[in-house]
């Protein structure tokens, strides 16, 4: 993998975003729809938060899977909106900033998505799941 290419070169570019005020029930139903893990949280195209699976799955922990805590748990996520456990102030990073950069962020830090801003506006978004698909396609030599 060239460390030296641009992040555009291999981030997200179709996004599924949320806004604070969107109930965790539709947070839910993205995750169970779609094989993501981590969701922008915008407001008029800028990035205010980023909530994870890993997120959601916290707020839920505890709440079991009998009748009686399912209806609960529904309760709780048409109830709680996402600015309740979104995560804000994200480390950010530019369509052309190196992979290294990216990189070097993982790596210090706690982070497994980082949002990719230009003139303030989101415009993609990369994950360590990004960077190890590239690595798995050149070391494969195929195209996933």
């Amino acid at each position: 993998m060239n460390l030296q290419a641009p992040i555009s070169s291999i981030m997200s570019k179709n996004l599924i975003t949320v806004l604070e005020k969107d109930r965790l029930s539709r947070v839910s139903n993205i995750f169970k729809k779609y094989k993501i893990h981590h969701i922008p949280v915008v407001q008029e195209y800028r990035i205010v938060g980023i909530i994870s699976r890993e997120d959601l799955y916290l707020f839920m922990k505890g709440i079991g899977r009998e009748h009686t805590e399912k209806v609960i748990n529904e309760i709780r996520l048409d109830n709680y909106k996402v600015e309740a456990i979104m995560t804000r102030g994200l480390a950010k990073v530019e369509p052309t900033d190196k992979i290294e950069v990216a990189l070097d962020i993982f790596c210090k830090n706690i982070f497994r998505a980082l949002p990719v801003v230009e003139d303030e506006k989101l415009v993609g978004i990369i994950t360590t799941f990004d960077i190890l698909k590239e690595l798995n396609k050149e070391a494969s030599g195929s195209n996933i």
